[in-house]
Formats: structure tokens, C-alpha cells, sequence
């Protein structure tokens, strides 16, 4: 038996899935949450419009209210365009792109693949060169120039990529725990032959040891953040 979805799980599934932040939160999950929570208005969305607002009142309750200026004001669907000829291959439009719509590496040229663009402009400011503009592609705004369908592709992609980054986060953690292990040990075997150099074997073993320690503090603040947003998943689906 499929369990009903949470609060704000339905308000997630009416957000465009820009991932624009414009919001004011860093995703369109964070803000679904938000909104979830009661710590957010439901007009924070310039992406999805009027018809976003309509569509988050009928799931919350809430009364429609404008879009609020100070997140933006509803435009026509814009996608991003390199100029080529001035990128320099820096990579940090990709690294800021949160649906992997650039295609490129590290000093080589890179492209925006359109279809894929959400429009987020996040792209735009990380550039050193100022070689991102924001051509518009609609005359309309809102969800009448984005559809169901664009929304739950980009939902996809961005989802993909957050797994992506968190797999290689844990994955080069990991490499850094066993050479910091290896390291350890290494020093460890070490038979100093007199004090200056049982002083820095110790010296080099509160190094690691602190290094240790601090990845166990780090990988135990994401082990309670899970922990967090799992409590409040279920806190939203009472």
C-alpha cells in the first residue's frame, strides 16, 4: 500500500523545479518544506508565477497573494547562452548549474544545451569573463511557458546530480579516512632514536589524529542532518 504523500511532497510537486533559489532557499525541496513548516509564504516563487501561487493555495489553504518583488517578479521563460569565443573553460558555470544543463570541462570551451536549461540564471554571476547572457525564449510567463512535463525532467536532473555530488563526496572521504589511516600508521612504525625525534613523531600524530577527528565530527553532522530532515518529512506527513 502506497502511503499518501506529505504536505510537502504535494507543494513540491506543484513548484516549477527550477531550482532557481530566487525564493530564498536553495531548491525548490527546501522551500516546499518551508511552506510545509509555516515559515514561508506561499508567493515566493517568481518562476511559477501567478498560476504558482494559485496552485500552492489550493494544496495549502492559504489565501492568493501577489508574488512578492522582493523574490522577483514573473517573466518570460529565459534560457542561458555562452559566448564562446570569451569562455575560458573555468567550470564554475557547471559547478553552478544545479540541472546539469552545461556541457564542457576544465579549459575547455563549454555550451549550454537548451532543452535542458531551466532558466535559473544561477550560471550568470560565477563567471569571471561575463560571457553568460539570458536570452528569453517565450512571450508568455509562468506555467503557461513551462509545462508538467519540463518540471519533473528538471526535477530528475537536479536530483541525479545531487546523488552524483553526495556519492563523490562520500567517495573522496572515504580515500581521505584510509590514507589518513595509512598515515597513521606509518608514523606509528616510526622508531624515534632520540627526543627531538619522539617529538616530532608526536607532532605528526596530533596532526593526523586531529584531521581524524575532524572528518568524524563532519560525516556525524551529516548523519544528524539526515536524521533531521527524515524527522521532518515525517513531521510533514502527520
Amino acid at each position: 500500500m502506497t502511503e499518501p504523500k506529505s504536505l510537502a511532497d504535494r507543494i513540491e510537486d506543484a513548484l516549477p523545479q527550477t531550482q532557481c533559489t530566487k525564493c530564498g532557499y536553495q531548491g525548490c525541496r527546501p522551500y516546499a518544506e518551508a511552506i510545509a513548516a509555516g515559515s514561508a509564504e506561499i508567493n515566493q516563487c517568481p518562476p511559477g508565477g501567478a498560476e504558482g501561487v494559485q496552485r500552492l493555495s489550493s494544496i495549502t489553504g492559504r489565501a492568493v497573494i501577489p508574488i512578492n518583488p522582493v523574490n522577483g517578479l514573473e517573466r518570460p521563460r529565459a534560457v542561458a547562452f555562452i559566448d564562446e569565443s570569451l569562455c575560458i573553460g573555468c567550470t564554475l558555470c557547471i559547478q553552478a548549474c544545479p540541472v546539469d544543463a552545461i556541457v564542457g570541462a576544465a579549459k575547455q570551451m563549454h555550451t549550454i544545451v537548451p532543452d535542458l536549461c531551466t532558466g535559473c540564471d544561477l550560471c550568470v554571476a560565477p563567471c569571471p569573463v561575463d560571457c553568460i547572457v539570458m536570452y528569453p525564449v517565450t512571450e508568455t510567463s509562468g506555467w503557461a511557458a513551462w509545462s508538467q512535463a519540463d518540471a519533473e525532467s528538471a526535477r530528475e536532473r537536479h536530483d541525479f546530480r545531487a546523488a552524483r555530488l553526495r556519492r563523490e563526496r562520500e567517495e573522496n572521504d572515504a580515500r581521505l579516512a584510509a590514507k589518513a589511516v595509512a598515515k597513521l600508521a606509518a608514523v606509528d612504525r616510526l622508531s624515534p632514536e632520540n627526543d627531538a625525534e619522539q617529538a616530532e613523531k608526536e607532532r605528526k600524530r596530533a596532526i593526523i589524529a586531529a584531521a581524524m577527528e575532524r572528518a568524524r565530527l563532519k560525516a556525524e553532522a551529516a548523519k544528524a542532518e539526515k536524521a533531521t530532515q527524515a524527522d521532518n518529512e515525517d513531521k510533514n506527513k502527520e
